[in-house]
């Protein structure tokens, strides 16, 4: 069984994808078989006659077997808001079951880990009565959480981690990504951060600019996750 892991971040805009583009990259580096799963997304273009979401595209492209795009992202939603509205103007209603069952197909692959993005933050409505959180907490999974480095990154990320543990939830790593080059005392918040986190560091990612590539996987200690 694959060993499966979500990704959530202290808000949406904070790197989620491409933290978990780099996790992916560097699992792949180990020797493992790598699936990424994007179980909610708005903000779709039509496609070969499919909704796509881009952040979906960029985990299909980067896991390690060959699936069509519906097993990577079941629900996707053309207007970019919150997916609970997008679904209710869609006439939809975004089922935990059929998340699930998603979920169960890319387990059910030759894969030795899965990385699951989530949507926004931590307390995502997908619809009337659930959180996306809710579905992580009934499937029971190890959550890494991508910390946005810019100013309120320390309540948000100390929040993120407090709301999820409270869920009964592990955390299994966080990643520190500096959205802002123009952090005031950036290296004070880092400290700070990793003085009142209680979890596994799992890499810092710089601002990279016009730099970032493929060699972002080089900043995330993947042993500290799959041990």
């Amino acid at each position: 069984m694959a060993n499966t892991f979500f990704v959530t971040g202290t808000d949406t805009e904070v790197g989620k994808t491409f933290v978990t583009r780099a996790l992916m990259q560097a699992a792949i580096e180990s020797g493992r078989k790598v699936l990424g799963y994007k179980p909610v997304a708005s903000g779709c273009e039509l496609q070969d006659g499919e909704l796509k979401n881009s952040d979906a595209l960029t985990l299909q492209a980067c896991s390690s077997i060959t699936l069509p795009y519906a097993m990577h992202n079941p629900y996707a939603f053309a207007p970019a808001i919150a997916p609970h509205i997008a679904a209710a103007q869609a006439n939809e209603s975004i089922n935990v079951a059929r998340l699930s069952e998603g979920l169960a197909r890319l387990k059910a692959t030759a894969a030795d880990v899965i990385f699951v993005e989530g949507a926004g933050g931590w307390r995502l409505p997908i619809n009337d009565r659930q959180y996306l959180s809710d579905w992580v907490k009934s499937e029971h999974l190890p959550v890494i959480l991508v910390v946005g480095a810019r100013l309120g990154c320390i309540n948000h990320a100390l929040l993120t981690l407090e709301a999820i543990r409270h869920d009964g939830l592990v955390v299994a790593g966080w990643v520190l990504n500096q959205i802002d080059p123009t952090m005031s005392q950036y290296q004070a918040n880092v400290d700070t951060l990793k003085q009142r986190i209680k979890a596994p560091f799992l890499g810092e990612i710089p601002w990279l600019g016009e730099q970032a590539n493929d060699s972002v996987h080089n900043f995330i200690d993947i042993a500290a996750l799959l041990k």
